[in-house]
């Protein structure tokens, strides 16, 4: 057995009995070719054997079914064996408490799919905070090679550090994987979140939109989909207090805006 296929048979064990797994992705309206991006992350997942549910949150996404209020489960649409989609666009802010946390929009959706495994969150990053702040999870950030995606990525980035606690991110850029621009632009991220944010940025990877869908994933994108993973304790979400209250902004300093790259 190989390496990879050891570690892929020791997540498929680590999943077994357990209870899913969160996975934030902050949407970037800035992103051609994000939904791309989407399905290239399932497929990593669908690799080691888990089903994985997108609740598909973000600016663009398709408004939720009018059933949703009464009966989210029946609103989940099967793609295919491994991969569940639920219209959510302003879903998780029905959920808001009176503390100003959607938190308890994590659990409606882990009954409405038993099902899944992992549970992608595709959404704005002022919407992410109120259901994830200071929760076990690390933050997916999306861009390209254009620099108003860039800016809007570390915008995502600086509004969860402040405002939800999460300072580990990761990065998956809709571009070639060989362009030289794209360890530019991950190294600038990198520098901005050190330097103004205190934040780290993990892990990062490449899917070029243009790829066949049937494909091989690059290596590059099987090792995020594992840190995403591994940084995400089974349960770890549902398990944090329902009634968290979102931070207080921080102070930290001003950055420069994204130079083009």
């Amino acid at each position: 057995m190989s390496p990879l296929q050891d570690q892929a048979h020791g997540l498929r064990r680590l999943f077994a009995a357990s209870k899913a797994r969160f996975v934030p992705v902050v949407s970037n309206p800035r992103v051609m070719g994000a939904g791309v991006l989407l399905e290239g992350l399932c497929a990593a997942f669908g690799e080691l054997g888990l089903h994985t549910l997108v609740v598909d949150a973000g600016e663009l996404s398709p408004q939720p079914s009018e059933l949703a209020q009464v009966d989210l489960s029946n609103c989940v649409e099967r793609l295919s064996p491994r991969v569940s989609y639920l219209a959510a666009r302003g879903l998780p802010l029905r959920y808001i408490n009176a503390n100003g946390s959607a938190a308890a929009f994590l659990e409606a959706v882990a009954d409405a799919a038993p099902q899944a495994d992992v549970i992608l969150l595709h959404a704005p990053a002022a919407e992410l905070a109120r259901v994830v702040a200071l929760r076990e999870v690390r933050p997916l950030l999306l861009a390209d090679t254009e620099p108003a995606s860039v800016t809007e990525a570390y915008a995502g980035m600086k509004w969860l550090t402040q405002r939800a606690g999460l300072m580990v991110y990761s990065l998956l850029m809709a571009c070639h994987p060989q362009l030289r621009v794209a360890t530019r632009i991950a190294q600038q991220l990198h520098s901005c979140a050190d330097g103004f944010l205190g934040a780290v940025l993990r892990d990062w990877a490449c899917l070029d939109p243009r790829t066949a869908h049937h494909a091989p994933l690059t290596p590059e994108l099987r090792h995020l989909a594992r840190e995403l993973l591994l940084a995400a304790p089974p349960g770890a979400a549902l398990e944090a207090a329902s009634d968290a209250t979102p931070l207080r902004p921080a102070r930290t300093a001003s950055s420069p805006f994204l130079a083009a790259h």
